[in-house]
């Protein structure tokens, strides 16, 4: 059986508050769970006390092999209950395939253009 430590949805619509659990893989998200070791709540500002964990279950848990997902293993991280290594991703800042492909289009009609102008330019002479 493997346990992943996951967040459950709790709350209202629109209104989302979540509790940490520990469950087993296979159970739905907001289905059977073992335990609840914290709860996050999303609609506190961030410098408030809006994650709640319970170190001494979490230790516990990561002990016997629970994996835990990546937004609770940020959590965990900023606790300093668990390491979590930073990604790289050098590509998120870049347009999409069409944007660039209108950005390319443009160049070339500007390129055109200034070599029309060059053209009408040298005739005039």
């Amino acid at each position: 059986m493997s346990l992943k430590i996951r967040l459950a949805r709790a709350g209202s619509k629109k209104r989302p508050y979540y509790h940490v659990v520990v469950a087993d893989a296979r159970s739905p998200r907001d289905g059977r769970f073992i335990e609840t070791v914290g709860s996050w709540n999303p609609m506190l500002p961030k410098d408030a006390e809006r994650v709640t964990l319970k170190a001494d279950r979490l230790q516990h848990w990561l002990g016997v092999g629970a994996q835990p997902t990546d937004r609770v293993l940020r959590f965990l991280d900023k606790a300093g209950l668990a390491t979590r290594e930073t990604k790289s991703n050098p590509t998120k800042g870049e347009p999409g395939k069409k944007a660039q492909e209108r950005v390319a289009e443009r160049q070339k009609r500007a390129e055109d253009a200034a070599a029309k102008a060059a053209e009408a330019a040298a005739s005039a002479e």
